[in-house]
């Protein structure tokens, strides 16, 4: 990890209007949250909050802002290539950018549903979300750092894999939970209540969220190595 690299990326992404908007999802989840509590006695309604919208699509929308906030705007305007040119390692210079999307995520993402559970109620399905959120977060912020160095259009294809496939699909198919970064995530969350599904197998669950986050920072920083200093897609 570089230090110097890890600065720059911070002052992109705050110095961004996407910043503002990646801090409006959460603040809205919270909002909502505590609005809903206060119109109704039911708990349930509050913690469909999280489960319905919270930890399906505003964690990983935080993901895609974050990841995509830190390198997606040097590879679209070239100035990735001024970066290239130093003698940085390139694995460094992913590890570097994902730090700073990771802890984005965590902070923007992962708090946020934490204090909404907080505001629903609290207690073991609190901890519960939040354990998820934050596997769930590390391994989102990873793969969409890679689409970041893959394509220009990240953000368009972050959008519909959390719609299509993790959501649409997610839904309906009990199969791609075994491939659903959300559903790993629930499953590891279970372990710590049992209010969350048990979708899939914890040790594959585990396995999963580590191999697509490292595999997704590797990819990243090779993608970076093989980028041609005359500009690339």
């Amino acid at each position: 990890m570089n230090a110097t690299i890890v600065k720059l990326a911070l002052q992109a992404l705050l110095g961004r209007r996407r910043f503002w908007l990646l801090l409006t999802f959460p603040i809205a989840l919270i909002g909502l949250t505590a609005v809903v509590v206060g119109m109704t006695s039911d708990n349930s309604a509050a913690w469909s909050m999280i489960s319905l919208l919270g930890y399906p699509l505003v964690l990983p929308l935080v993901a895609i802002l974050g990841a995509s906030s830190v390198l997606g705007p040097e590879v679209d305007d070239g100035s990735i290539v001024y970066l290239l040119s130093k003698p940085v390692n390139r694995h460094a210079v992913a590890i570097s950018k994902w730090v700073v999307a990771w802890a984005a995520t965590l902070v923007a993402g992962s708090l946020s549903i934490l204090l909404a559970g907080l505001v629903a109620g609290g207690g073991e399905q609190a901890l519960g979300w939040w354990v998820a959120s934050l596997v769930a977060g590390t391994a989102y912020s990873a793969l969409f750092l890679a689409l970041s160095a893959f394509t220009r259009h990240a953000v368009v294809a972050g959008l519909l894999f959390v719609l299509i496939w993790e959501g649409l699909l997610g839904g309906l198919l009990s199969g791609v939970a075994w491939l659903s970064i959300g559903q790993w995530g629930i499953r590891i969350g279970h372990e710590i209540s049992d209010s969350l599904e048990d979708p899939a197998n914890l040790p594959w669950a585990i396995l999963a969220s580590l191999v697509v986050t490292v595999g997704g920072v590797w990819f990243a920083g090779d993608r970076l190595r093989s980028f041609s200093l005359t500009g690339d897609e």
